[in-house]
């Protein structure tokens, strides 16, 4: 009777040894799963209005000064919202930079980044480049 029951705590002592490691492995990869969609994740949208986007838009860490379709975005550097609200930059290619749809690999205003000026031509994103 005291084998059997020595046995029965062992393999309960087991079992609760067992889903205890379950539930710290099942903790530790929830903790890593977090810290990946918080490092990965968009900001939290700006819910705006007509009424409040002057002050909501404008407030630091807000994404944007302008308030379009009930969120405030950035007009000058976001590719849904290029120079306006809901103005896409259609191809594939395309960057927003400064509010304007522009191609990265030819623009000589914005070669290879916004804001790089090139003296004669740009080609595939490097200025004056020969082939």
């Amino acid at each position: 009777m005291a084998k059997l029951t020595a046995i029965v705590l062992l393999m309960l002592l087991a079992a609760a040894t067992a889903g205890n490691a379950g539930a710290i492995a099942g903790r530790q990869q929830d903790r890593r799963r977090s810290r990946f969609l918080l490092a990965n994740s968009p900001p939290p949208p700006y819910a705006c209005s007509e009424k409040s986007a002057a002050a909501l838009c404008l407030a630091p860490g807000s994404p944007g000064a302008t308030c379009c379709g009930g969120q405030c975005v950035d007009t000058v550097a976001s590719a849904d919202h290029c120079g306006g609200c809901h103005k896409v930059c259609k191809h594939d290619r395309s960057t927003c930079c400064g509010g304007r749809c522009v191609d990265l690999l030819s623009d000589e205003d914005n070669c290879g980044k916004c804001g790089n000026q090139c003296g004669n031509k740009c080609s595939n994103g490097f200025c004056d480049y020969a082939l």
